[in-house]
């Protein structure tokens, strides 16, 4: 009984993911599109390419679900106060936090998810599509598993296309390719919400910020105070930081240096 709530989430949700992936693969190999005249003609490259990439796309979406987002591990000690090197590292402007939730020190731009009970580095949000958090860790993944994503999609969507022949009576047709009809419908849903999802993150990831950190920037102390994002750094080196880790250092430090620089630009 005990694994009874994981399997009901996490487990059931990726499942789901799994056999809506094949399901609809194995839909488009059926019905007469692109795919089964490649196969009829034997040219069977651009049938294994479509498979890679397929499976590529689900063995991403599953390392982004699956992996660790990044979880602040730092055990808590109440009864303290945060030690001297811990605060030495910080400057004093911008204080460590307490987690009111798991009580653990939080760094800058964390935040604890309620759906992990959890804090995580650099939160952007909980995705109930992949039941795990996008934090720091896995966002460059989540980034890379849209776009490989919405290739699947639209390359789906043009052999969908390719199998649906309009010159059949309605009621033929639609016991003939009726299933494959509804799936491509399905793609060009999926197709239109990955899509924006993925226009919505690079656009966010350009500017350095995150999706909690956008739509929430009124209540979060070290946005509320400012005039401008302290972390963006111009477009390149946001994407260079974003995907790279170049060039590296705390965001306490960055916030801190973009606080001195507008300090002293108004001095």
């Amino acid at each position: 009984m005990a694994l009874w709530p994981p399997l009901n989430s996490g487990m059931l949700v990726r499942t789901g993911h799994t056999v809506l992936t094949w399901g609809i693969t194995l839909v488009l190999f059926l019905h007469d599109t692109e795919l089964r005249q490649w196969e009829e003609q034997g040219e069977p490259l651009l049938p294994l390419t479509f498979l890679l990439l397929v499976l590529s796309s689900l063995l991403l979406y599953l390392a982004v679900s699956l992996m660790d987002p990044g979880y602040v591990t730092t055990q808590p000690q109440p009864q303290d106060e945060p030690k001297e090197e811990q605060t030495a590292m910080v400057p004093q402007a911008i204080p460590l936090r307490r987690c009111r939730h798991c009580l653990v020190l939080q760094p800058l731009r964390a935040r604890h998810c309620h759906d992990c009970r959890r804090c995580v580095r650099r939160y952007d949000h909980h995705c109930p599509w992949m039941e795990n958090c996008v934090g720091e860790r896995n966002h460059p993944l989540f980034v890379a598993y849209l776009a490989l994503q919405l290739v699947v999609l639209l390359w789906g969507l043009c052999l969908a296309w390719s199998g649906l022949q309009f010159f059949q009576p309605w009621g033929l047709w639609l016991r003939s390719t009726g299933l494959l009809f509804t799936t491509f419908l399905m793609l060009m849903f999926f197709t239109l919400v990955i899509g924006l999802l993925l226009a919505s993150h690079l656009y966010l990831v350009a500017r350095n910020t995150t999706t909690w950190e956008f739509i929430s920037s009124h209540r979060i102390a070290y946005l509320r105070q400012r005039t401008s994002n302290p972390f963006d750094r111009g477009p390149t080196r946001n994407l260079a930081h974003f995907f790279c880790g170049w060039p590296s250092g705390p965001w306490e430090t960055l916030c801190a240096e973009e606080g001195e620089e507008g300090s002293s630009q108004v001095v």
